[in-house]
C-alpha cells in the first residue's frame, strides 16, 4: 500500500510538471526528477543493485538500463552523467568512476 500511493503521487507530480507551461516549453522538459531506493533489497537490507527512476529533463527518452549484480556501478556515476546533460562538466561526482548514460 505504501508503493502504491508514492508511485501515485510521483505520477501525479509528473503529470503536474508536463502539464505546466514555463517559458514556451513543458516544465518537465526543463526539470530533471530522480526517484529511488536506498535499498536494492529491503528485506536483508543490502545497498546494491538500486531501483532507480529518472524522468523528465534528462533528455534519456524510454530507456531501461539494468546492471547484473557482478557488472553494477556506483550510484554517483548516474548524478555524473545527469550533470553532463546539463552541460556541467565536472570530471567526479563523489565516489564516480565513469558515466552511465
Amino acid at each position: 500500500m505504501i508503493e502504491q500511493a508514492e508511485f501515485k503521487a510521483l505520477g501525479e507530480l509528473l503529470n503536474s510538471l508536463k502539464s505546466e507551461e514555463e517559458q514556451g516549453g513543458r516544465l518537465l522538459d526543463r526539470t530533471t526528477l530522480v526517484f529511488g531506493s536506498n535499498l536494492g533489497n529491503a528485506s536483508n537490507h543490502d545497498t546494491h543493485n538500486l531501483p532507480i527512476l529518472v524522468a523528465g529533463g534528462s533528455k534519456v527518452r524510454g530507456e531501461h538500463i539494468k546492471f547484473e549484480p557482478e557488472n553494477n556501478q556506483p550510484l554517483s556515476n548516474l548524478y555524473l552523467s545527469l550533470l553532463h546533460k546539463q552541460g556541467i562538466e565536472v570530471d567526479r561526482f563523489g565516489s564516480s568512476n565513469g558515466t552511465l548514460l
